[in-house]
């Protein structure tokens, strides 16, 4: 495997028409290959609007299998542009049974893996328990041509443990496709600092276990929530290498050396120096000196 990832994030706004979502997400994909892109990284559901800000039944309608029609034809594009394509998609498991589900397509274009959202939140406007079942198949991640690559989704970035996790499995890239904005009367009070705390919580998974982090989000106003934007692509250090404007669409391309992975982890050994017979405690809820 090449030593340099060049890793784009996709930032797009999504329509009504899925088919036309898809459409333009493959002229993007295509763009950031003919730009030199190896890795390319799509938001959260970019297939379609985000469905979760009502308890729709007919949402669930917009799902599909993996591999399905979408895995299908990605898995062509990135043959064809000898790419890897990180695609998060509503995933139909079963009958009553659906996932949020993030599909990572090789560049012979066969799929080595999918990754099913372990985290799944339920707030005003982020109604998402009602459409997913939580992920059953742990935190991992999945060699590929240009590197090793781990993909937790949206809500999963704000756990330290998701992170770490999915680091040692190896993972060398970290990417959170991403749907996440403003509810109404947010952005004026609360705009700035909601920002800077998502940003701020990935780069420290970059810097705590010395990896890249990829953060495509979708951007744009979808029915009450105003998507933030602001996707970007950092170092093993949390240095910022390409960021994205809040209120329009972007293709952010960075190279990403993976030989600065282990100078890194050698001059910050946390792997090293973890006290793993001191972390029993992680897998309680609650710890209570009083029991």
């Amino acid at each position: 495997m090449k030593l340099k990832m060049k890793v784009a994030a996709l930032q797009l706004s999504c329509g009504v028409s899925i088919e036309r979502n898809v459409d333009r997400a493959v002229e993007q994909i295509t763009r950031a290959a003919e730009q030199g892109a190896n890795v390319i990284c799509l938001q959260e559901l970019f297939a379609g609007q985000y469905p979760c800000q009502t308890e729709d039944h007919s949402r669930f309608d917009e799902a599909e299998p993996i591999p399905g029609p979408t895995t299908d034809r990605l898995g062509q594009l990135a043959k064809q542009h000898g790419v890897v394509i990180v695609a998060s998609l509503f995933e139909r498991r079963a009958p009553g049974l659906y996932h949020n589900t993030a599909a990572v397509l090789d560049a012979d274009g066969s799929m080595v893996g999918i990754y099913r959202k372990m985290h799944i939140p339920d707030d005003p406007l982020y109604y998402e328990k009602f459409y997913f079942t939580p992920g059953d198949l742990g935190f991992r991640s999945f060699d590929t041509r240009y590197g090793r690559i781990g993909v937790c989704i949206c809500w999963d970035q704000w756990y330290p443990e998701a992170a770490r996790l999915t680091a040692m499995t190896g993972a060398e890239l970290l990417v959170y496709p991403t749907a996440i904005g403003w509810i109404p009367g947010e952005r004026e009070t609360h705009g700035a600092a909601q920002y800077s705390a998502w940003q701020t919580m990935m780069r420290s998974h970059a810097i705590a276990n010395g990896v890249f982090v990829a953060a495509p989000n979708r951007v744009g106003r979808e029915g009450e929530i105003e998507f933030w934007g602001g996707s970007f692509i950092c170092g093993p250090t949390g240095e910022l290498l390409e960021t994205a404007p809040h209120d329009d669409e972007a293709l952010l391309i960075a190279d990403c050396n993976r030989a600065q992975i282990d100078a890194v982890r050698t001059h910050w050994p946390f792997f090293r120096d973890r006290r793993i017979d001191a972390y029993q405690g992680l897998t309680r809820r609650w710890l209570d000196d009083r029991q």
